[in-house]
């Protein structure tokens, strides 16, 4: 049988976080709790944004972290120290880096998808060591962590943000059809009380002519008729061309 999106979702949050933390970052926590809050959606999983530093070969890096070693990981600013502490334990390729919040969402809808879709370019990636060497020197490293710890702080800010807008788009209701006030009808009519009447008039004006119109052109075709029948039979029932064009009249 197939689920249903309710039992997806239900399931998904029933189920033990599988992160390294084993829990949702603290920086995210109201962001993930409103989304799960809404019928529509529900979170599958999430980072508030992090400053790292792995150790490994370059391939396995680029695409499974989990390959490689972590030589420090903080979701808030950190200090020069704390990298020059971490890259002391290299032994291949060092990079650090900062990835900005991160939120994997399921959505009932394509709709409900488009509503929540938000992409970012807020990051960064570096190099230190090579086997273990390291590349540059301590003052690099010190301009590094300022720089990483500025894009944490813009970081934090983005997730405020988001946070606000996304309040403010799940409260948002359908607009309702749009009607003329009845103030602006009755407001027409007191500026123009005899237009409704003037339109009225002349459409009747019109059909009556219309209707003179073919009431002529049958007077007239029925006396040649008469006329030609005095030269035959008289028998014939068969419609002229007049007659069917009256029927589009």
């Amino acid at each position: 049988m197939e689920k249903t999106f309710s039992q997806w979702k239900r399931q998904c949050l029933n189920k033990l976080d599988q992160s390294r933390k084993s829990s949702v970052d603290e920086g995210v926590e109201h962001v993930v709790f409103l989304l799960n809050g809404c019928e529509e959606y529900f979170t599958t999983s999430s980072c508030s944004g992090r400053i790292i530093l792995i150790d490994g070969v370059p391939e396995s890096c680029a695409v499974h972290k989990q390959n490689c070693m972590w030589l420090f990981v903080s979701h808030q600013k950190c200090k020069s120290e704390d990298l020059m502490s971490g890259l002391v334990r290299s032994t291949a390729d060092a990079v650090l880096k900062f990835e900005p919040f991160v939120l994997h969402v399921r959505c009932r809808q394509l709709e409900d998808a488009q509503l929540v879709a938000v992409r970012s370019t807020h990051g960064l990636e570096v190099p230190l060591s090579h086997k273990g060497k390291l590349l540059v020197d301590n003052e690099y490293i010190h301009f590094l962590t300022k720089i990483a710890n500025q894009k944490m702080e813009e970081n934090h800010r983005r997730i405020q943000r988001f946070y606000q807008n996304l309040q403010s788009a799940l409260s948002i209701e359908p607009p309702e059809k749009l009607q003329i006030p009845d103030t602006e009808i009755s407001q027409e009519l007191q500026d123009h009380p005899h237009r409704l009447e003037t339109e009225k008039g002349e459409e009747k004006h019109e059909e009556e002519k219309n209707k003179t119109t073919v009431y002529k052109r049958r007077r007239k075709r029925d006396h040649h008729h008469q006329a030609d029948c005095c030269h035959g039979d008289g028998s014939s029932s068969a419609p002229e061309l007049d007659d069917c064009l009256d029927l589009f009249t």
